[in-house]
């Protein structure tokens, strides 16, 4: 539910304008700074009749809402609370007023005009509408490229046992027929992506061909590698990007991008990071923070399932973790969406030199059949990477629960790959000297593991040298643990005769002996 935005100032300008999709509560007599300054009576009587008001609303909306209000009094002054609900349909004044909430420059809230084009994404992204099968008014026959298909069929041809093989024996009419394509006078637009030449096609299929191209470019481009490493008696090589990372992220942005917004999909390749943007934010329900865990919801579900015939995309719908997936299989940092905006996704694929004992580690639990999901590479990296983390820190980084990590760490313990330090919340997690011994850095074991104590003692014994005394929970922040394992540290120093306990319970603090 949206939080209140409105103010008194938005109902005499006409509070019906306000945008429903939605639903939330709209508060009349409230500032947008927050001052209650009360809303005038609406009805004879000097009172305000919460039905009346539902009546109005019904009778002034279109499609009707159905809201709850009422009138409560805060600090004296009464407020009308309206709350809206939320609406499969966008929803406008009975005159045909259409308008959005938005923040002006001002950090205000005001209302703007609700486009065309932004009521048909709304459709879309909620499923009511599939743009790829709209019409696409005076095409024909004649525009569709018999080479555009002969590319459809090569693709399905290199794609193997992920595509539709059959497809690739039909001829043009029986694979637009076999893809759910229409090929009428008038054909639907999904028919034009596909099979769209670009002098007829000046809009989606430019892009589409330049996107397409680049799509086949890649399988070479992306096979240069910059480096190998030995497994046995072959020598495999590393790529400088993953091709299947680089492959599943081009289909991604042509296949979810928003079509009803203009511009093109864009590749900017460097030795530092390649860079894939496509107009139109996450679909509806997709974020950054769930993107490895919510269930596929692409815009357009028809063309989806072409792409997946066509082995372009993953048939599980899940093409955004194979990409994750592959990207650290190869010793490189997972792909990055942090720069993605409601105009427009971007996705990076950092670069740079690739951690090869990593990738032969990953190789050699595949060889021994002990292959590793998304997540356990997820925190193997990070673990690599900063040394050590906490089970919340890991949740946050695999889009799971705690229950889930813990349950998934505990698994990987068992393995050998990765050891817990500390007990309760304090508890972290690091490499095992298995690991590090195989990634030949047995040195970073000693570091993460034999200088913890030493570290943690040197810490506390600065703290008291420079504020006189440390209670048990000072130790504890200080030093990132819990406190049990707090009163451990304190313990052992005040045994060894570097510390002074004083007081009791609750009022016990360490103090220097001198």
């Amino acid at each position: 539910m949206r939080p209140p935005l409105t103010s008194s100032r938005a109902s005499k300008r006409g509070w019906l304008r306000e945008r429903t999709t939605a639903g939330g509560v709209l508060l009349i007599g409230v500032e947008d700074d927050g001052r209650i300054t009360g809303a005038r009576p609406r009805h004879e009587g000097g009172r305000t009749d919460p039905l009346r008001l539902q009546a109005l609303i019904a009778s002034r909306t279109e499609p009707a809402i159905t809201c709850q209000a009422s009138v409560v009094t805060v600090t004296g002054a009464e407020v009308i609370a309206v709350e809206v609900p939320n609406s499969p349909h966008i929803v406008g004044t009975a005159a045909g007023k259409y308008v959005r909430r938005a923040i002006d420059r001002n950090g205000r809230p005001t209302c703007l005009p609700l486009r065309a084009h932004e009521m048909l994404a709304h459709e879309i992204d909620r499923g009511a509408v599939d743009l790829a099968r709209l019409p696409a008014h005076g095409a024909t026959w004649a525009d569709l490229d018999p080479f555009e298909f002969e590319r459809v069929r090569r693709l399905v041809a290199d794609a193997g046992d992920q595509a539709d093989r059959v497809l690739a024996t039909l001829a043009d009419e029986e694979l637009t027929r076999a893809l759910g394509l229409e090929v009428k006078a008038a054909q639907d637009l999904e028919c034009r992506l596909v099979g769209g030449n670009m002098p007829a096609e000046r809009g989606f299929t430019s892009e589409q061909q330049k996107t397409a191209d680049t799509h086949l470019a890649s399988r070479e481009s992306t096979s240069t590698s910059s480096c190998g490493i030995q497994f046995g008696p072959f020598r495999i090589a590393i790529p400088t990007y993953s091709e299947v990372a680089f492959r599943e992220v081009l289909a991604n942005a042509l296949t979810h991008r928003d079509y009803t917004k203009r511009g093109a999909i864009h590749v900017q390749w460097s030795d530092e990071q390649l860079e894939i943007s496509s107009p139109g934010g996450f679909p509806e329900g997709i974020r950054i923070d769930n993107l490895l865990v919510a269930p596929p919801h692409p815009r357009s579900a028809v063309l989806a399932d072409a792409f997946k015939r066509i082995g372009l995309v993953e048939r599980t719908g899940r093409g955004i973790n194979r990409m994750f997936a592959e990207q650290l299989r190869v010793g490189r940092p997972a792909p990055d969406y942090g720069r993605t905006t409601d105009e427009t996704v971007v996705a990076i694929l950092p670069g740079g030199p690739a951690n090869l004992a990593m990738t032969k580690w990953v190789l050699e639990q595949e060889h021994h059949n002990r292959p590793l999901t998304l997540s356990e590479l997820q925190i193997l990296s990070e673990l690599l990477r900063e040394r050590r983390a906490t089970t919340a820190e890991l949740a946050i980084l695999t889009q799971r629960t705690e229950a889930e990590t813990r349950h998934l760490l505990t698994r990987m313990v068992e393995r050998g790959w990765v050891e817990a330090r500390g007990d309760g919340k304090g508890r972290t997690w690091h490499l095992s000297a298995a690991v590090y011994r195989t990634l030949d850095s047995s040195a970073g074991y000693v570091r993460v593991r034999g200088f913890e104590p030493l570290q943690q003692e040197q810490m506390i014994l600065a703290f008291v040298s420079a504020h006189g005394h440390i209670t048990r929970a000072q130790a504890a922040d200080l030093c990132a643990i819990a406190p049990e394992q707090a009163s451990r540290v304190l313990r052992r120093l005040a045994q060894a005769g570097k510390l002074r306990q004083r007081g009791q319970r609750k009022g016990t603090r360490y103090e220097l002996p001198w």
